[in-house]
């Protein structure tokens, strides 16, 4: 009894320490995945590579890269860790019972659970059971069972689909409808003939011609819970009686089935029964194969030898080498049994097999069937099939620690070469780009351009500011037409009254003195508003000379590339592309020097207009200069009066702005040569033109586009390399200590 305590504790020990492997190697499996992302990106970026680069050597360096293998092995290992993460976050040790078609698999199950033929299906006469149970000892229940239903999707993909391909049928159908309203083709003719295709094809009948009973079915929910009376509904073909006359198990993935075993001590396990092989049903062996792989910690294989004389047979060695391959990380004689059924005379359907069962026992060996023990037993006896339960459970108690440790390691240590191959290719993906650039790239040629840039800068913006010494004195062209616009103007609109509106103004005032003062003032206003035109002029002026500076920085100095903005506004954006600091800690004398330049105006107000304004003030009520009316004023005096103060003002103002005509002319000489002062002649100016130019050279010369084009392909390329390279870190990859 202690004994049996103490293995129940022992499997429960062993499935929570399972736990955290579980944790570990899901961790492992997402990292496996960012892995894969990461070659993939690099893949692609070097398929991009070698449509780009015109290098021979660097494309046969790039050849070489080859990720294909690497991504096949990823795909490989992230199943083969699937199936290990699902094999450690179960519940239960699961014991699975293999075997092929009326060889006793279903009464072994019988005296083993406790469970009935109603649930567990022992039909006398053909396959019976039809789905795939697990069947969970649990101590505190009473018996109830768990459906899982395929979906609509998973059923054509998973148990239809399969048939079409197998049996060259045509096209999937797509949905269930078009799989229910379509008529099955025949079989192609060069097969028809053959025993195996034709009952495969008779069992996709069966699924097409009953699919109004049991359609229904792929549409609910999962799991579903049932009743213990019910459960052979869902997992027989046929009745207790033999009739064949239940569907639903075609719509089955799987059910479990809980109750209380016999050997109330067995502790946490599960007994895995799978359909009998042997059938024709398509896909069988393949969910055989997949439930063994990932679900399944020890084998059963039964066998029940014909009394009338028995051997190792063809099938036999089939199964067992399908199982095999079933978990190649595991060999399968370390966590199977050969259960040989030996059944005694009274069992009508075979007599006395014991001899027979000798004979196999004697043989398997020289068959290669490897298993841990081969063992008789009389699946029937429920007293036998216990002590048998009991030697599989002991030996896993033992056993399965070292058989985790096996299996996790062979994963581990593909996992590790998978490392090592990773990095072989990233080695060489490292070197392929090697001469693409040097290791200072175009430093030489930086500075050669440099040198040609700072001689032919300082060469043309001289060449300007000689011109503009020249011209200094030089009556500038735009501000003297602007000024005789403006007198014109002024000439033409005086806004002088007429001799009735004098009369009617004479009569509003109440006199013609008071009408005269106003419109002394209303003249002076309008007149001097005229003169604000001038401000277009010195702009006009101001803009041309900052435009012949642009145009030199634009055409001489390469500086085009930096803005698509052209005359005044190149000023401006030049100054703004400037950072505050060029050298640190230092204001930028460059970025001062440009926006200096930027915000230099001429204007009306600052230039011109208080020397217009003394010039009006015979248009100013009560100044001294200021023509007077007679006595008695009429309407006649007033008119002369305001023409010919209005008259004189203009021709006061024209000698001031005539004295004006070369002040844009000089103030252009002065701000220019100012901003030469400011980006050429200051002290490290030179420097803080490297380094502004070193920053945007690929804006400025041609060459260095070229050159920045294969820094970035580098750059991002030494990216991608990198991502890969921190997803192949060998510490994400470890699931084992």
């Amino acid at each position: 009894m202690y004994a049996t305590i103490n293995r129940t504790q022992r499997i429960a020990s062993i499935i929570e320490k399972r736990r955290p492997l579980a944790e570990k190697i899901q961790g492992v499996e997402a990292n496996l995945r960012s892995l894969s992302s990461a070659l993939h990106y690099l893949e692609d970026h070097r398929n991009q590579l070698l449509t780009t680069v015109d290098d021979q050597n660097i494309c046969e360096s790039l050849q070489k890269i080859d990720f294909t293998a690497i991504q096949i092995s990823i795909a490989n290992e992230l199943i083969a860790l699937g199936k290990l993460q699902i094999r450690f976050c179960r519940d239960t040790l699961n014991i699975g019972v293999v075997g092929r078609a009326r060889q006793g698999k279903s009464r072994l199950l019988q005296s083993l659970t406790g469970l009935t033929a109603a649930e567990i299906p022992d039909g006398d006469r053909q396959h019976c059971t039809g789905v795939r149970s697990t069947i969970q000892h649990n101590l505190r229940v009473d018996t109830y069972g768990e459906v899982w239903f395929y979906s609509e999707q998973s059923f054509l993909d998973e148990v239809i689909s399969p048939y079409y391909e197998k049996l060259y049928l045509g096209a999937k159908p797509i949905t269930i409808t078009e799989f229910a309203s379509n008529p099955l083709l025949p079989l192609p003719n060069n097969i028809s003939g053959y025993a195996e295709p034709r009952a495969m094809y008779e069992h996709l009948t069966r699924y097409h011609k009953n699919l109004d009973k049991y359609r229904h079915l792929l549409r609910e929910p999962s799991p579903r819970r049932i009743s213990k009376d019910e459960i052979r509904e869902y997992v027989a073909q046929d009745t207790s009686d033999g009739q064949r006359v239940f569907f639903n198990y075609l719509a089955v993935r799987e059910v479990k089935i809980v109750c209380h075993f016999p050997n109330a001590d067995v502790g946490k396990i599960a007994l895995v029964d799978m359909p009998g092989l042997g059938d024709t049903g398509v896909g069988d062996e393949d969910r055989m194969m997949r439930t063994l792989g990932q679900d399944i910690d020890a084998a059963l294989f039964v066998r029940m030898p014909k009394s009338s004389g028995d051997h190792w047979g063809d099938v036999d060695v089939r199964l067992y080498d399908t199982s095999r391959a079933a978990l190649v990380d595991l060999p399968l004689e370390l966590w199977s049994f050969m259960v040989l059924n030996q059944t005694d005379a009274n069992y009508l359907k075979n007599g006395d097999n014991s001899n027979n069962c000798q004979d196999l026992a004697g043989d398997i060996a020289r068959q290669h069937i490897n298993v841990c023990e081969c063992l008789t037993v009389n699946c029937a006896n429920s007293e036998e099939a216990n002590k048998l339960l009991d030697q599989v459970l002991d030996y896993l108690a033992r056993k399965i620690t070292d058989l985790d440790q096996k299996y996790a390691f062979s994963c581990q240590q593909r996992l590790m070469e998978l490392q090592s191959e990773v990095n072989s290719e990233l080695e060489k993906a490292n070197k392929a780009l090697g001469k693409l650039t040097d290791s200072d790239p175009g430093n030489t040629l930086f500075e050669m351009k440099f040198k040609e840039f700072w001689g032919g800068l300082k060469n043309e913006l001289e060449k300007l500011l000689k011109e503009l010494r020249q011209k200094r004195e030089a009556e500038d062209t735009n501000f003297k037409q602007q000024v005789e616009a403006t007198l014109e103007t002024c000439r033409n609109d005086t806004e002088i009254p007429t001799i009735e509106e004098i009369e009617k103004r004479n009569n509003q005032d109440g006199g013609y003195g008071i009408a005269y003062g106003n419109y002394l003032n209303e003249i002076r206003a309008h007149l001097s508003k005229h003169f604000l035109s001038l401000d277009e002029g010195l702009k006009r002026s101001l803009d041309q000379v900052k435009s012949q500076v642009a145009e030199v920085l634009i055409e001489k100095a390469s500086l085009g590339g930096l803005t698509e903005a052209r005359g005044v506004e190149f000023i401006k954006a030049i100054a703004e592309q400037l950072p505050e600091q060029l050298i640190s800690g230092k204001a930028s004398e460059l970025k001062f020097g440009f926006q200096m330049l930027a915000d230099f105006e001429l204007s009306y107000r600052g230039l011109i207009q208080h020397r217009i304004r003394q010039h009006l003030d015979g248009l100013t009520p009560n100044e001294a200069v200021t023509l007077q009316l007679a006595t008695p004023p009429n309407a006649q005096q007033v008119l002369l009066n305001l023409k010919t103060a209005h008259t004189e003002a203009i021709y006061k103002c024209e000698k001031p702005l005539e004295d004006l005509l070369c002040e844009p002319s000089q103030a252009a000489f002065a701000i220019v040569e100012e901003f030469l002062d400011r980006i050429l002649r200051v002290a490290d100016l030179d420097i803080e033109w490297r380094i502004f130019l070193r920053q945007v050279r690929s804006q400025v010369w041609d060459e260095f586009k070229i050159l920045a084009e294969q820094t970035r392909i580098q750059g991002k390329w030494i990216n991608a390399i990198e991502q890969v390279t921190v997803a192949n870190n060998l510490k994400l990859i470890q699931f084992l200590n």
